[in-house]
């Protein structure tokens, strides 16, 4: 089963390609769809979702992951953040894709052993998962991240 994890933001949303065969995961591909933050929102949101619809059809994957909506303290990052998530579940709808959705405790627990590990943890736990992974960056990890943790699920459930 391959497997597509999301990290939504607007400025920089992070995507993680995995196989999933019985326990065993590797990498497939790993990136990063940026924003120009001096570009209408509209704009931002297309190019969000034109840049995961191109990874969708090159990767072809059996189903997608996201990791849920935080609350941040500042309401408009709440909300630029949902139409950011809002823009990448259109892409896999779109796609026919079935998509899981994460809380983040969920997904640092099924990476990491504690739903309490902060990011440098996760991404050392992804190298370890996925030996050889050349990450694009920090999003791009938490993506994997999100994907090894739906892997995972998928398999317990």
């Amino acid at each position: 089963m391959i497997i597509l994890g999301l990290d939504p933001s607007l400025s920089c949303t992070g995507w993680g390609v995995i196989r999933a065969e019985g326990s065993r995961l590797t990498h497939v591909a790993n990136g990063e769809v940026p924003t120009d933050a001096r570009r209408p929102l509209a704009e931002r949101l297309a190019h969000l979702h034109a840049g995961l619809a191109a990874v969708i059809g090159e990767f072809r994957p059996h189903r997608a992951a996201a990791e849920e909506i935080f609350v941040n303290k500042n309401p408009q990052s709440t909300l630029k953040l949902a139409q950011a998530r809002g823009a990448a579940m259109a892409a896999c709808g779109a796609a026919g894709l079935m998509v899981s959705e994460h809380a983040a405790r969920e997904v640092k627990k099924a990476v990491v052993g504690t739903g309490a590990a902060e990011k440098r943890q996760v991404q050392a736990m992804v190298a370890v998962l996925l030996p050889g992974v050349r990450l694009a960056g920090a999003d791009a990890a938490d993506a994997l991240a999100v994907a090894i943790a739906a892997a995972h699920l998928v398999r317990a459930a």
